[in-house]
């Protein structure tokens, strides 16, 4: 892996294709030392080597990791750590569908387990390598589909109680409560949290659940005609990532370039904390926490000057 000093560097899980792909190949192409994180072993090795050649940038590298598996997470965790002195940008990209009740090897419904669990468990073990950056960004994709969330996500165990439909806008919900939380326990620090909605996009997301179900996904945005490129979808998150105007703004959520509001269930702190405190129990995540907050709660409230209702 190229390692020069003056470089940013980059962790973006999810890489492999479609939005993470694309923001990965954009920040290539502005000289970062960009680390993709992919499922599998070939498909992450392949992406890698299209990314370096396209942007002219060697200092490209690739990780497995099933982010599923929270003991795997652990164990890029490490490796990251010792291949890296410190990490200037996270994106939590990686995200899946299940309409059919899974459940990972270690006993977690399959949709909490990838949306949610493993970037909670990676980002918490990186929080040390991200408070050596000047100035780092951790940058979750969530979705609008976190409006349509009922309540806190839950590990369900059984098939008869799983609606994957409403266990995914829950683990959007997740994504939002997580960016809060995180950021008002990183407050004081030099690190800032904030969601995105990358809008409709044309992926191979959902893919898993059959090319029906994928085909009819794809339609009902072509229908709204609001089917995005990945790169389109990309273009937010690498505006967070890089852009100036947004160095040192935290808690925040935003589509398009603009910092929109979220859900009203997203800015409630009791299940802010709800939901740190379950993602504790179910990871068992025993490193060092993030200090509490000592000037506020800043993801605790509605953004000045955005309306509840505003998409």
């Amino acid at each position: 892996m190229m390692n020069r000093p003056d470089r940013k560097i980059c962790l973006i899980t999810g890489a492999t294709s479609g939005i993470g792909q694309a923001a990965a190949l954009a920040l290539a192409k502005m000289d970062f030392r960009v680390i993709i994180v992919g499922r599998d072993g070939e498909r992450t090795a392949r992406t890698r080597d299209e990314i370096r050649r396209t942007s002219g940038n060697e200092g490209v590298d690739g990780y497995v990791c099933d982010l599923s598996l929270v003991r795997d997470v652990r164990g890029l965790a490490s490796r990251i750590e010792a291949d890296c002195d410190r990490i200037d940008v996270l994106i939590n990209n990686a995200g899946a569908r299940f309409l059919k009740h899974r459940l990972t090897g270690e006993g977690v419904e399959m949709t909490l387990a990838t949306n949610h669990l493993g970037h909670f468990v990676l980002t918490l073990s990186l929080i040390g390598r991200l408070k050596r950056s000047a100035g780092a960004r951790i940058i979750n994709v969530a979705s609008g589909a976190h409006r349509a969330a009922t309540g806190l996500i839950e590990n369900i165990p059984s098939p008869k109680a799983y609606d994957g439909r409403a266990q995914y806008a829950n683990s959007k919900l997740a994504n939002v409560l997580f960016t809060y939380a995180l950021a008002d326990k990183l407050k004081g620090s030099a690190i800032t949290v904030n969601a995105v909605d990358p809008g409709g996009v044309a992926t191979n997301f959902a893919r898993n659940n059959g090319w029906i179900h994928w085909l009819k996904h794809r339609m009902s945005y072509w229908g709204k005609k609001r089917l995005l490129t990945p790169a389109q979808g990309a273009d937010t998150v690498v505006y967070l990532a890089t852009s100036a105007d947004v160095g040192g703004v935290s808690a925040r959520y935003y589509k398009d370039r603009r910092e929109i509001a979220s859900s009203e269930l997203s800015r409630d702190g009791g299940m802010q904390d709800g939901l740190w405190a379950a993602s504790i129990a179910l990871s068992g995540f025993d490193g060092p926490l993030p200090a509490g907050g000592e000037e506020g709660t800043p993801g605790r409230r509605s953004p000045a000057g955005i309306g509840a209702d505003e998409r």
